[in-house]
Parts: structure tokens; C-alpha cells; sequence
């Protein structure tokens, strides 16, 4: 998925995703990375926690 179509699903500029993909600190707003995080779910992107042995991460679900 490409940032314009990110920036779409997500309804936030594509700016502010090209300023939060460069950053080397996360900063902007909650309720953007909601958006943001909720539009990549949607699309089939499944947020994995942190557990004993390994970090966190992201894969596609595997029913999409």
C-alpha cells in the first residue's frame, strides 16, 4: 500500500504520513496513529505484542 492510498483509508494528509515515516521519534498525535493503525487493520494488517521472547511486530492476517 502506498502512502497516497494510506493517507486516503486513513483521512489524514499524506504529509503528515511522509513527516511521521521519517521521523526518528514517534511524534504527532494519538488520535492520528488510530487512524492510521485502524486503516492498515482494515486493509488486513495484524499488530502483534511484545511477549517473553520476542518484540513487537506486524503481519497480514492469514483470512484475507
Amino acid at each position: 500500500m502506498g502512502q497516497e492510498e494510506l493517507s486516503r483509508l486513513a483521512d489524514v494528509g499524506i504529509s503528515t504520513l511522509k513527516r511521521i515515516e521519517s521521523a526518528r521519534d514517534l511524534t504527532g498525535s494519538a488520535r492520528t496513529f488510530w487512524k492510521i493503525q485502524s486503516a492498515l487493520e482494515t486493509a488486513g494488517v495484524e499488530f502483534i505484542s511484545a511477549d517473553g521472547e520476542k518484540g513487537p511486530g506486524v503481519r497480514l492476517r492469514s483470512n484475507i
